[in-house]
């Protein structure tokens, strides 16, 4: 009787024992099944690594553009933004980046020519969208005659680029006796460079004389524009951030000497121009947090997406400075808000 009763207690004990595994191992799998089910509902927190190059109205506008879009697009709870600014500077910039690369983002959206070039050379795996720029062959150094319109790497983006040729029309309509023009930009910058190349294509197929006058930083602005003004009728500046950033040296130079610019952006033409073709800043980041998205939460290809450029393009002028110069500006351009 005792052996009897000690093999039952040893098979209940051992169908305890079974039951209650059986009983882990569901638990288990409800569990991982849930985790998996919240990971493809978007139960994950993206994390996005923001660079942008400068403080300046146009860059500000880009990065909050696209901040409102992820937000919009993935939810306010399920994105996270390490925004960081690199002053301009090159080093700062490689820091930020490379940080952001070590902290495994999801995404770096590089915001400016030196941004994306920075972050290009830090990763080739961590999708990078650019905002701000204007050439993105230029900037990675990729051959014009192979330029398709995509990277055919982990990078894509939106472009600032406005029509070239319209903005020399809009020259050519507001200061129509232009003997020379001066064409203004910092040399460190290959966007600023390009467009400027464009513009000069466009004053030679009118017959207009032109100078190109650089400076390689802010130092040399004075001295460059003061050197500008006394050789040309008007100067142009196109998007070119050093410029954007000491639009109130240019204007005290060319102002007194009546010289007018035509600026690449609103945000220079409000600090020096008399007229721009402006494009929304704020539009292209705001596309470029969309193209995030569809990166981020639908799989899109990033080295397929082809680079976006601004939807529209509005005639600006700036009242106070054509009132100074006496100018008279036509029918169907918008006024710079003071």
């Amino acid at each position: 009787m005792k052996l009897k009763k000690l093999l039952a207690l040893i098979m209940t004990a051992a169908m305890g024992i079974s039951m209650a595994a059986c009983g882990g191992d569901s638990g288990s799998g409800e569990s991982s099944a849930k985790a998996e089910a919240g990971k493809e509902s978007g139960g994950d927190i993206y994390k996005i690594g923001i660079c942008q190059q400068l403080e300046h109205d146009a860059l500000d506008q880009a990065t909050k553009g696209f901040e409102e879009a992820c937000k919009e697009k993935f939810g306010e709870d399920k994105v996270e933004f390490d925004k960081q600014n690199a002053q301009g500077e090159q080093a700062m910039c490689s820091t930020i980046v490379n940080n952001f690369v070590s902290s495994d983002v999801d995404l770096i959206l590089a915001n400016a020519t030196l941004p994306l070039q920075t972050a290009a050379q830090a990763t080739s795996e961590i999708p990078i969208l650019g905002t701000s720029i204007t050439d993105y062959a230029s900037a990675l150094g990729i051959d014009p005659a192979d330029w398709t319109g995509v990277t055919g790497v982990n990078i894509s983006g939106t472009s600032d680029l406005a029509p070239i040729d319209k903005q020399e029309d809009m020259l050519l309509e507001l200061v129509p006796d232009v003997k020379q023009v001066g064409i203004l930009y910092c040399s460190a910058e290959v966007n600023s460079e390009y467009q400027a190349k464009l513009f000069a294509e466009e004053l030679e197929k009118d017959g207009i004389a032109y100078k190109e006058y650089t400076a390689a930083d802010s130092n040399e602005i004075q001295s460059v524009v003061t050197n500008a003004v006394g050789e040309c009728d008007a100067l142009y500046v196109p998007t070119d951030n050093t410029m954007a950033n000491n639009t109130e040296i240019i204007n005290n130079v060319c102002l007194p000497a009546k010289v007018p610019v035509i600026a690449g952006e609103q945000g220079i033409c409000a600090g020096c121009g008399v007229a721009t073709l402006s494009i929304s800043y704020y539009d292209i980041g705001y596309k470029a947090g969309e193209m995030a998205y569809e990166i981020l939460a639908e799989g899109a290809d990033v080295s397929a997406m082809e680079i976006a450029t601004a939807p529209e393009v509005t005639k600006m002028y700036n009242s106070a400075i054509c009132e100074e110069l006496g100018l008279t500006i036509p029918e169907g351009y918008e006024k710079i808000a003071e």
